[in-house]
Parts: C-alpha cells; structure tokens; sequence
C-alpha cells in the first residue's frame, strides 16, 4: 500500500490530525495505531523508512484499508528540513491538531566513560530534534489560537544520575524547554503536555542499570493518550512515579551523590 497522504479518506464528520516523531518503533509505533484507532490521520515520521511504511501499511489494513496513517521518513537531526517538511505534512492532511515527539536516543555507557560523541548526539536528537519541530509547530499554533504539543521525556531528567550525565542533562533540558513553551502558548490557549515515563520495555531499556515497574510500550500509549484527552500539563507514565519523583527531587545533593540510584 503506498503512501496516499495527498489524498486522505475523511467522512463528513473530520478527523483531528495528528504528528508522531519517532514512531516507527516502541512508544511512537504504538501511540501513532492508538491514536489512528481513535480516528486521527496520523503523520508517522522517523528514519526507518521500510519499518515506517510496515507500520503506516498495518494501520490502514487495520482500518479497512481506509488512509489514516501517512509516513514521512526523517532524521530528526537534519533541523534544516523541518519548516518545509512541517508545511507538508500538515497540507497532506489538512491541518494539524496534534504534535508529539517522542524521537530519543540514549548509547551505552559505562561509568568510567567520557564521550563527548555520544553526549553530541543525544542533545542532537533529545533537545534540538525537539526544539526544531516544536518551535515551528508552536508558531503554527500560535497563529491558529489552537492546537496541542506533547513531547514525551522521562524520570531520568529528574536529577543527574551517575551511569549516563549526558541522557540525563538531555532529558532535563527538553523538560525546561517544554516548560517554557507551556508557559509562553499558555495565553494562546495552546495545551502543552510533557510526557515523564519511568521504565519502558523498549530498546532503550537495554541501556538501563537497573529497572522496576516496566511497562509495554502500548500500556504506555495509553497513558499519553489520556494526558493528551486530558489535556495535561505534565503526566507521569505510571502515576506512581510522580510519588518517586518527588522525593528524588527533595534528596539533598550530598546525600543523593551516595547513592547508586
């Protein structure tokens, strides 16, 4: 099935639309069918473009063959392609809704390791792959008085842990930044979500020291979908860790640097 993304198949009664980056595998496969199953035309863009176009097939077979999913294969880092490529997606649709990114990238390190590669890379694609697109989808929402941006971060950017300063700093520099979105669109009447997940069984799992409560990538898609129904400002993936954050964030910094957590 090709990409028919200039030609939808919309009812009389519209579909919202909707743009999911990172979403050809874990949290962003799974978000971009739950959110085609609530009847969004939903934009999937990541760099894989044979695993995208599986998954953009899949969903429309899923919809009796109807044009919900659209795949657009992009590497989050090459920022210079976003505005047109934004303007695009949004045309092939006809309109823009929902933004979501969820692109990451967190290397294997240890703990005796430095490197500045690896670091580059994840501020690349964690911090400015965001700020690329959700700069431009803030203007467009910005103008349009209308519209939703969530951007999906993590318990890590809670505190800087020892086994990854670099994933970490990313995370928390993408919260700051989302944040400060939140609080400038606020006045347009702009929704703005950040999406803090604990452990999730994806391929970044594989990177973790230690883990607890993990959760599917689809239970975790449920949980943004009801942030994003919600209209949250910030949602914790399960709820419980809202609990663990607080007090990780209340451990005093000599205390916290003792501890291997």
């Amino acid at each position: 099935m090709s990409n028919s993304a200039a030609n939808p198949d919309r009812p009389l009664e519209p579909h919202l639309k909707a743009i999911v980056i990172g979403a050809s595998s874990g949290i962003g496969e799974s978000l971009g069918r739950v959110l085609a199953a609530q009847g969004y035309l939903v934009a999937l863009v990541a760099r894989r473009e044979e695993k995208l176009n599986q998954i953009r097939d899949e969903i429309n077979k899923e919809n009796q063959g109807s044009a919900r999913a659209f795949s657009y294969q992009h590497d989050v880092s090459h920022y210079e392609q976003v505005p047109e490529l934004l303007q695009q997606i949004a045309n092939d649709l006809g309109g823009l809704d929902l933004i979501v990114y969820l692109a990451a990238y967190q290397p294997p390190m240890t703990e005796d390791e430095y490197n500045f590669a690896k670091d580059k890379e994840m501020f690349e694609v964690n911090v400015l792959g965001a700020m690329a697109w959700l700069g431009q989808a803030a203007h467009r929402f910005a103008m349009a008085g209308a519209g939703h941006i969530v951007a999906v971060s993590s318990i890590a950017g809670e505190r800087g842990r020892r086994p990854n300063p670099g994933y970490n700093s990313s995370k928390s520099a993408l919260n700051t930044y989302i944040e400060g979105l939140r609080n400038r669109l606020s006045q347009h009447g702009i929704a703005v979500t950040t999406i803090k997940p604990g452990f999730v069984d994806t391929a970044l799992l594989a990177n973790a020291q230690k883990t607890m409560w993990v959760i599917s990538p689809d239970k975790a898609a449920e949980g943004i979908l009801k942030a994003i129904q919600k209209r949250k400002q910030v949602s914790y993936i399960p709820g419980r860790w809202r609990w663990v954050s607080l007090v990780i964030t209340h451990i005093p910094s000599f205390v916290f640097r003792r501890l291997n957590i």
